[in-house]
């Protein structure tokens, strides 16, 4: 086990500790000349030798604040970080980062250097040699000269034109002004923003609202207005999406970009740093979000063999990865460390950890999510309306599932020819009768929530039109589905995935599969919880499917509980319970309130 490992993260003496226990095994894996960090292998979708420049760069998230905040262990690492950055814009040496161009990864890693320069001046430039001020200055302003997404994307920018603003360069007014009217344009309410096209996800908290929390704590003099409007917005959606986390700091396995992991906390960093709280969550409680987050997280085995971040979410897994991941990609986590420019005597390191219990269920319109957690609030179960737009891999599993828990998180697909390979946990798979492959939800046609139900419309493939509802009940969920049909089809119904085993634990063996008169069921329980199917009408069989290893996020090995059924060409009525429990509690018969509810959706009594 690594030090990390053993971190209690309490106060913030151990999260000083953890994050240079993160950053030491990264001083390896630089270059020669300090200004790209290789990690590992693997490769993005852009060139290794930028990759290495991201690597480099996202590690600054924690210097940046731990300079910010006087921490002096720091000091020692951020000297060989300012060697890289002195290098790495020097057009002369063999390490320079080189000319952008349009949409370039290297626009996302300047905004950590904007960063620098708005709160560490001295540190980012007027330290520096004037022929080394005019080499950071050119290379960064290459940002201004090219064309760059209609999306989060922007803040880049604008942090590193106010960086320039903070040190008197030259700005690009025009640029500036153009990319915070398009970040305005993206608010839609409640806190709210989304990028195009209409993603609903975590970027809305790493992206917009991180970025323009540190742009309020870096403007609130020059730009008053609208600073006071941004910390407005982060005080309307932090309780909004503090209802993602569970009581174990355990956050939505939900959308993209996930091997970015304790990111998910850094929203309530950047609140605690530009000094946003409000009644319905105070600093004790942002508190308790981001170190049960940190703590779930570095505890998690999410190293290689030398203590570096590798890809993946529970474990080191590049299935379930998008192509903009490089070895470095998940260092973008160290933004969380943004607690750390805040000094020891600051209300937020001497507030007692508090705990902040959401209500059992929220509905987010905004973000189409009906939001659920169980009485102990030990899981978070979201159902949703679907958040498709074809742009990334595994889409359709990471929004279009019909509900993620924060104890199973989901799986993806290896490919879609067999059940076990397509781990259809929390989705109805459908398939042509005899040889075909399988088809799942990937938009839909129509939708509509309300405070104890999703409802949707979609179509798996041609010739099959669908209509579900999904309602929550308890620790329970009813899921019907109005099927019509030209073709003779098969469809699969799953439950959550479950661990299969673990290193000197009871393997989960009891399974359970059972096909009778009166009841059809699957279901896998044991130390690492429950999960459950049970078929009200419509199915032929349970069965509980080993499904490939490492489809799920979580556990490398799982086993999920599925429900089958052929269905000839016409209409039919498939309705089922679903049981999510963190325990080994396998219910043996349907409670009489789900009973009830499944048998008045499907119209069966």
């Amino acid at each position: 086990m690594l030090d990390i490992q053993k971190n209690p993260l309490r106060t913030r003496e151990d999260v000083v500790r953890a994050a240079v226990d993160l950053i030491r095994p990264t001083l390896s894996c630089l270059t020669p000349g300090k200004a790209r960090m290789i990690v590992g292998e693997g490769s993005a979708h852009y060139s290794e030798d930028v990759a290495g420049m991201e690597g480099f760069s996202r590690v600054l998230w924690a210097l940046v604040p731990m300079m910010i905040g006087k921490c002096p262990e720091a000091e020692e690492i951020f000297a060989v970080w300012r060697e890289g950055l002195i290098n790495g814009t020097d057009p002369e040496h063999e390490e320079y980062w080189g000319r952008i161009g349009d949409y370039d990864q290297r626009m996302v890693e300047m905004a950590v250097i904007g960063t620098g320069l708005c709160f560490l001046p001295d540190r980012f430039y007027f330290e520096l040699t004037p022929v080394q001020r005019d080499n950071l200055y050119r290379w960064l302003n290459q940002i201004n000269e090219f064309d760059m997404p209609k999306n989060n994307w922007r803040y880049f920018r604008i942090l590193v034109n106010i960086g320039f603003l903070k040190v008197n360069l030259p700005v690009d007014e025009e640029r500036l002004k153009e990319d915070l009217d398009m970040m305005e344009s993206h608010y839609v309410g409640d806190g709210w923003y989304f990028d195009y096209p209409t993603k609903r996800d975590y970027y809305t908290l790493w992206g917009f609202h991180f970025y323009s929390l540190i742009y309020a704590a870096a403007m609130k003099e020059q730009d008053r207005e609208r600073c006071e409007r941004f910390m407005e917005r982060a005080r309307l959606i932090a309780p909004r999406f503090a209802c993602w986390f569970d009581k174990n700091g355990r956050a939505l396995p939900y959308g993209r970009s996930l091997t970015y992991r304790f990111a998910q906390s850094c929203f309530f960093s950047a609140m605690a740093f530009a000094g946003v709280s409000s009644e319905e969550l105070d600093l004790g409680q942002m508190k308790g979000l981001v170190l049960a987050n940190l703590r779930y997280w570095l505890h998690m085995p999410i190293y290689d063999r030398g203590g570096a971040l590798t890809v993946g979410y529970g474990y080191p897994n590049l299935c379930a990865a998008e192509g903009y991941n490089a070895p470095g990609s998940p260092y973008w986590a160290m933004k969380t460390f943004f607690i750390l420019a805040l000094p020891p005597e600051h209300p937020f390191w001497q507030a007692a950890e508090k705990p902040w219990t959401p209500p059992a269920v929220f509905l987010d319109s905004q973000v189409r999510l009906l939001l659920t957690r169980d009485a102990n609030h030990e899981q978070v179960i979201a159902y949703t309306a679907g958040n498709h737009a074809w742009e990334h891999m595994h889409e359709d599993e990471k929004y279009e599932k019909f509900a993620y828990s924060t104890h199973f998180a989901f799986s993806v697909s290896k490919e879609v020819s067999t059940l076990a390979k397509g781990a259809f946990d929390s989705m109805l798979a459908v398939k042509r009768a005899g040889r075909d492959l399988w088809h799942v939800r990937s938009g839909c046609d129509t939708f509509s929530l309300q405070q104890d139900r999703v409802a949707f419309t979609w179509s798996p493939m041609e010739d099959v039109q669908i209509e579900s509802v999904i309602v929550p009940i308890g620790m329970w969920h009813v899921r019907c589905h109005r099927i019509r049909t030209s073709l003779p089809v098969e469809a699969a119904e799953g439950a959550f995935a479950v661990k299969k085993d673990g290193a000197g634990r009871r393997p989960c063996d009891r399974i359970v599969t059972c096909l009778s008169q009166d009841a059809d069921r699957a279901a896998a329980h044991g130390v690492y919880g429950t999960s459950a199917i049970f078929a009200v009408c419509g199915y032929d069989q349970g069965e509980v499917i080993n499904t490939e290893p490492n489809t799920n996020l979580l556990n490398p090995r799982t086993v999920l509980p599925m429900l089958k059924a052929r269905l000839s060409p016409g209409e039919h009525i498939l309705c089922c319970a679903v049981y999510a429990d963190t325990q080994d509690s396998y219910p043996k018969e349907l409670p009489r309130e789900v009973e009830e509810l499944a048998k008045s959706l499907s119209g069966s009594r």
